[in-house]
């Protein structure tokens, strides 16, 4: 029950931040003294409201989009169709975003969670404490181009440190530098694949075999050349690697 809890916690924390409201309401899911605990419906709403956030969490604010962005250039580039299939490569992404994430999601729960269930800060100090190692994370990776483009059009005056920008700002930017990085990326993987496509198609013009599409015939090439080059290993290294500060 711990991890439910944590998601109830912090769902409740978030919604009410962005709510504007008050947290000091002495209701708590901790059982303490001083505060009441929250009823078994209430618990199950919040619950399921959290979950239907959750997966555009963690398909836009990590590195999961990114990473899907670039396996699907892959595919796409290979020319195999649906191979591997979308529930491969969406798990293969899950795991590397987990490895990814979890230094950050520790670092959250040692600021945010344990200090407010030990009863020593609020749950509002909870929520910006827990927040932090999430926001300097984006930082890490958003452009000053599209920071600069939602604080104009949210007329948000530009703070005087990244790691005052808010959540509101750092998320929509963030969303937009990955799309653009995943995009590069993809860009790059498929040059030595388009390469095979133009020799496959001028030999087979050249000979006259016009009625025999060309992807057919570069294809099975194009696998052959990306499992000499151990591609796999180079596409999903250089992912990992891309998102380790040097």
């Amino acid at each position: 029950m711990q991890p439910l809890r944590i998601l109830i916690g912090f769902a409740l924390v978030g919604w009410r931040a962005l709510a504007g409201e008050s947290l000091s309401t002495g209701v708590s899911l901790i059982q303490t003294k001083n505060s009441a605990s929250l009823s078994v419906p209430m618990q199950i709403v919040v619950l399921l409201t959290l979950l239907t956030i959750l997966p555009a969490v963690i398909m836009c604010l990590t590195p999961f989009l990114r990473i899907t962005v670039v396996l699907h250039f892959l595919r796409q580039a290979l020319g195999t169709q649906a191979t591997p299939s979308n529930q491969v490569l969406i798990g293969l992404a899950m795991f590397l975003t987990l490895l990814i994430m979890q230094p950050v999601v520790t670092d959250m729960y040692h600021k945010g969670w344990e200090p407010l269930e030990d009863g020593k800060v609020t749950w509002q100090q909870a929520f910006d404490d827990g927040s932090q190692p999430l926001k300097a994370f984006l930082v890490h990776y958003v452009r000053e181009k599209d920071v600069r483009l939602f604080l104009d059009i949210s007329h948000t005056p530009a703070p005087q440190r990244p790691s005052d920008l808010g959540l509101t700002v750092l998320a929509p930017a963030y969303v937009l530098s990955e799309l653009k990085t995943g995009f590069q990326i993809g860009a790059v993987l498929f040059l030595p694949f388009l390469v095979i496509d133009l020799v496959v198609a001028s030999v087979t013009l050249s000979i006259g075999m016009v009625q025999l599409p060309p992807v057919m015939l570069s294809a099975p090439f194009k696998i052959l050349l990306f499992v000499l080059v151990d591609g796999w290993n180079l596409v999903v290294g250089s992912l990992l690697r891309s998102f380790y500060p040097t």
